[in-house]
Parts: structure tokens; sequence; C-alpha cells
């Protein structure tokens, strides 16, 4: 086997094994990609959400330029690669009669040379990886095989780091719920102090002034809190009086 394969295959291997940022991750797999395959100048990861295709981190910033171009069209190797779930490429992106818009817009730019991987789970195509060259005819069939070779252990480490980024999102709405709750559950201790209501009528109240004042029930809990502690704090200050009606 190639060294350089060798090399990124054990790399992406290791990937998942530290706790490294969502993001670090996905550059760290398209730079094995440019690694991995001859001829290979810059590679970006291009991932299904809500079933679209984005560039969600590239190895070089002409990558990110080039993909932008696709989606801006809606024509391209990236996306026929996702749609029909098999490899694409070309060696003269200016003359390529497939991408007629896509193709002169991006060889104008200095790019010649695209090879788009899907990156296949046995049910479905998590996304695409693209690789790109300055030169024209840069992938020949080793670059192909080796690109496809590479792109299958790719494919599960991307599946892999998207359930990842959606367990640390989940993670972080949860948190977020919880201390909205919190805040609420304050909030509605100053009304029923301020007031003397009980809890279901300290409710009532902070759902009307949150509809009144056009704000989430959070936000205002929130302000209604923090005014509480202002309050609290200036009567607690020598020499001041707090006058404000409960």
């Amino acid at each position: 086997m190639d060294d350089d394969l060798a090399a990124s295959l054990a790399g992406l291997s290791g990937l998942l094994a530290g706790l490294r940022p969502v993001r670090e991750t996905l550059i760290n797999i398209a730079e094995f990609a440019v690694q991995a395959i001859p001829g290979a100048e810059g590679a970006g990861l291009t991932m299904l959400e809500d079933n679209r295709a984005q560039t969600v981190v590239a190895s070089a910033e002409f990558v990110q330029a080039v993909d932008n171009v696709q989606y801006r069209l809606g024509e391209g190797p990236c996306l026929l690669a996702v749609q029909s779930g098999r490899t694409q490429w070309s060696g003269s992106l200016g003359g390529e009669t497939r991408w007629p818009r896509f193709g002169p817009r991006v060889g104008r730019m200095g790019v010649h040379s695209v090879l788009s991987l899907p990156l296949l789970l046995p049910a479905r195509v998590v996304g695409a990886m693209n690789v790109y060259a300055h030169a024209k005819d840069a992938f020949g069939p080793k670059a192909i095989r080796i690109g496809e070779l590479f792109a299958q252990p790719a494919a599960v480490s991307v599946h892999n780091t998207q359930v990842l980024a959606q367990s640390q999102r989940l993670a972080a709405q949860l948190q977020e719920a919880l201390t909205s709750r919190a805040v609420i559950d304050q909030a509605l201790g100053v009304i029923m102090s301020r007031t003397g209501s009980d809890p279901e009528e300290a409710f009532e109240r902070l759902r009307a002034m949150s509809q009144s004042q056009h704000l989430k029930v959070a936000q205002l809990s929130r302000m209604l809190v923090d005014e509480a502690v202002r309050r609290a704090r200036a009567r607690k200050a020598p020499g001041v009086q707090d006058n404000t009606a409960p």
C-alpha cells in the first residue's frame, strides 16, 4: 500500500480517540485526504444537513471558494457525487460539458482538476469529499483508486463526527432548557413575593407580561430576577433607600 495512504489511514483511525473539537476533526480528515491522494492540493468535506449539501470545512481557502461556486450555481462534481453516489472527476474543468456554468468559472480561477468522492455508508450517503488541483489532468487512475479507498473509512469518521456534533448540540440545548427553567422558577418566586400570588397565578402573570412586552418567558424572567437582585443590593447599600413599590 502507498506510504502516504497508509499514514493517512492510520491518522484517520485515531481521530476520534481523543476529545478534539468537531471542526478540528473534520479539517484533519480533509488534510489526510490531501496527504493520501497523489496530485491533491486541497480538499473539502461536504456534508448533508437536512438533506442539503454544504461545505463544512476545507483544507485551503481556494477549496472553499470553488465549492461556494457549486452551491451558488446548483451544479458541480460534488453535488453530482452526492446525488448519484458515484465518484466524479475531471482534468479540464474549464471545458467540462457536464457542468457548463461551474466548469468555466472554476477554470478562470485556475483550478482545472477535481476528484469528488461520495461518502457512503451501507444505507445512505452522508456527504462527499472534494479534492482539487490547479494543474490539468492531475488525478489519474491511481489517484482515483486511492481516493475511493480513503473515502470508505473517511465516511465512517465523518458520520461519527456528525453523531458527536448532534450529541453536543443536544446537551447544550438541554443545559439551556435547565437554566431557563431555573430562571423562570426564580422569577415566579419574585412575582409571588411581590403580589402574594400562588404559583399558578404567578405563572399567568408572567405569561401575560411576556405577551404584552413581546418577550420570551425566559428572557423576561431573567430581567425580573436581575431587577430583584439590583433592588436587594440597593437596599443593603449604606444611605440608599429603595422607594420602589413592590
